[in-house]
């Protein structure tokens, strides 16, 4: 009886299907990405999701206060400003 041959495995994953995920503070200026995860909880997680911080909407750092908190956010046509605390609960795939 002959053995079937093993199929072979791809060698590489195609760079568009990696995704990196990473806390919105640690976003770079002018740098776009995808919310992916909201890990808040209560009020605040109500307010952000008020303001169009939703799962799957296109999110871009526009710009940091002079002293580097909150930062500025363009998210579905509005520029919001977060504090680092609350944009650190926002994780993001780019």
């Amino acid at each position: 009886m002959e053995r079937p041959k093993p199929t072979s495995l791809p060698t590489s994953i195609p760079s568009q299907d990696i995704k990196l995920y990473q806390p919105l503070h640690l976003l770079p200026i002018g740098k776009k990405a995808t919310i992916s995860q909201l890990m808040l909880t209560g009020d605040m997680r109500r307010r952000l999701l008020d303001l169009g911080f939703i799962v799957g909407t296109k999110v871009q750092c526009l710009y940091h206060s002079p002293l580097g908190d909150p930062t500025a956010y363009l998210v579905r046509g509005t520029v919001i400003a977060l504090r680092q605390e609350d944009a650190s609960q926002i994780i993001v795939a780019f």
